[in-house]
């Protein structure tokens, strides 16, 4: 019976130390002046944002986390409040992340793989974009020049974006970074619409489809790839159908009825007599942030004159 009993133990022993020898990745580091504020880990998967561990900051700043080695590259970050680090992990490395609160996003220190690198280098790059078209919309300048000004200003970066990271290195983990960015909270690069866009898309793609087959984010790609590529072919010609005069009806005003931010529902017909702008915008594309912003900048200048905008 005590020989069972000491064979049990130590399968038992045994079991627990294989559980810590799960593969897995370390982050640690310092973050200065941030003393008594959280400071969350959390996995960017293709599904949102999940929250992994937290650690509430001494002095020192010091923090240290531990996960399971993902099967394929894959995407984390760290947070304190709303300022975020994005960062790749793709083998049991440990990756050295020092920053201080005030400039959290923009001036932290990373070692390890090139890819995390460049990965800072996109962040920066995308901050100034974000700002430059801020300053745009604040300037006073009249709507249609913003909207001009902005769409030049992201053509250049998405131009400079694909020269120098997607279509330069199309199989490192920073291009699949890059063709997610945000501009106003929507996608700089379209997958669904824009042609040009979806070969970007089509180029990381391919590239990961080929190093990782099994993963999840490959197979996403893909979808998403197959997708944009049914959207953007050049659909055939279809014949005109001429409508018979008989059938058509001439009427003083098309009435349209939209809920408002309050959720109560406005027709077009009940401001006869105001001055109506009916806008159209596709809030997919990343002008239409800064289109936005213009208009409503347009209306609280002149709302008080009768000025209505329908969206």
């Amino acid at each position: 019976m005590k020989i069972q009993v000491q064979v049990a133990a130590a399968l038992a022993i045994a079991l627990m130390a294989g559980c810590d020898n799960v593969p897995s990745f370390k982050v640690e580091g310092n973050i200065s002046g941030a003393e008594d504020k959280v400071l969350y880990m959390e996995h960017s998967s293709i599904n949102g944002i999940v929250l992994l561990d937290s650690v509430k900051l001494g002095s020192s700043g010091s923090f240290r986390f531990s996960e399971e080695r993902p099967e394929a590259p894959d995407f984390y970050r760290l947070r304190v409040d709303n300022k975020v680090i994005n960062f790749v992990a793709d083998s049991t490395e440990t990756i050295s992340i020092n920053s201080d609160y005030e400039s959290f996003s923009s001036g932290y220190d990373i070692n390890g793989s090139e890819s995390n690198g460049k990965i800072k280098e996109l962040s920066l790059l995308q901050a100034e974009l974000q700002n430059n078209v801020n300053n745009l919309a604040r300037s006073g300048m009249p709507v249609g020049l913003v909207q001009d000004s902005v769409r030049r200003m992201v053509d250049t970066y998405k131009n400079k974006i694909k020269r120098n990271y997607i279509f330069e290195a199309p199989d490192k983990s920073y291009s699949y970074i890059a063709l997610f960015q945000q501009l106003n909270g929507l996608m700089i690069f379209d997958s669904l619409t824009n042609k040009d866009d979806v070969k970007c898309f089509a180029a990381v793609a391919t590239s990961m489809n080929n190093k990782y087959p099994h993963s999840d984010r490959s197979r996403n790609m893909y979808n998403m790839v197959i997708k944009g590529m049914k959207n953007t072919r050049t659909p055939q010609q279809q014949p005109v159908m001429e409508i018979p005069s008989d059938k058509i009806t001439e009427t003083s005003i098309i009435d349209i009825p939209l809920k408002d931010i309050n959720g109560t529902t406005r027709h077009l017909t009940d401001y006869k007599g105001k001055v109506v702008l009916i806008d159209f915008t596709a809030y997919a594309t990343p002008e239409s942030g800064a289109r936005t912003l213009a208009l409503r900048e347009l209306y609280k200048k002149y709302a008080s004159k009768g000025l209505v905008i329908y969206q």
